[in-house]
């Protein structure tokens, strides 16, 4: 059984805005295409890791784009320095880096401004289009993001697990929705009960598997470091663009 920890006391504030909230899961691009309200959409293995990643290497902002294509253009006409990203787990040809945390971990980003485009968590953010709000949840931001929408209260919340491929459900980007709704909802599981169910999930053996090198095992590690950062990432329309920001 799940084991939860009490937050610290909460002003009665708190608890009103915490009963308040409707905290719906959704799961793959069908979800993220129903998802209302403040919507966070989840790619924990690895774009929205890799992002938080490039915010804390001092990423100045991260356009988020679906197909590589447009990527490789925006770099070209000078809209961003650096192409990040995947198809299928691999860098694609002419990109700087793959979708990796661990490969960011020793880039020099600081006030660069990065293109993101992989097939599940940038897919999700493009295709909802009925949220009022969007952030890009992980581990790695999970209490921040959750601090973040407490403090806004939106009446609705709606948290989209991508999976693979924004198509094949993984427990990786499930375990962190129903995490993340916990901490919005005032209750924190264990972290080591939490990594323990995504260690035990079919998706980490890619990790450890000499035909995938693309899958970094530090990868995993970085990617289940469970609240590491004090940031949220927050992604707004910026002109024609969606573009992921630090936040907080």
């Amino acid at each position: 059984m799940m084991a939860f920890k009490p937050w610290n006391a909460c002003s009665s504030n708190e608890v009103a805005v915490q009963n308040r909230m409707e905290v719906r899961i959704e799961s793959l691009i069908e979800g993220a295409r129903r998802a209302t309200g403040t919507v966070v959409i989840v790619d924990v293995f690895r774009a929205f890791t890799t992002t938080a990643v490039a915010f804390a290497r001092g990423a100045d902002r991260i356009v988020i784009v679906p197909e590589v294509e447009e990527a490789l253009r925006l770099r070209s006409e000078g809209v961003g320095k650096v192409c990040v990203g995947e198809v299928n787990g691999i860098k694609p040809e002419g990109f700087d880096f793959g979708n990796s945390p661990h490969e960011l971990m020793q880039a020099d980003l600081q006030g660069k401004v990065v293109i993101l485009s992989t097939r599940a968590g940038t897919v999700g953010v493009a295709a909802a289009t009925g949220a009022t709000e969007v952030y890009a949840g992980s581990f790695v931001v999970a209490d921040a993001t959750a601090r973040m929408v407490r403090r806004a209260a939106p009446a609705e919340v709606t948290i989209v697990a991508m999976g693979w491929n924004a198509a094949v459900r993984t427990d990786e980007d499930e375990q962190c929705a129903l995490y993340l709704r916990n901490l919005m909802q005032g209750r924190r599981p264990e972290r080591e009960a939490v990594r323990a169910l995504v260690l035990a999930s079919g998706e980490v053996a890619k990790f450890h598997d000499p035909a995938q090198p693309h899958f970094h095992p530090e990868d995993l590690e970085i990617a289940l470091e469970i609240d590491k950062y004090d940031f949220a990432v927050r992604i707004f329309k910026e002109g024609e663009y969606l573009v992921a920001r630090r936040h907080g």
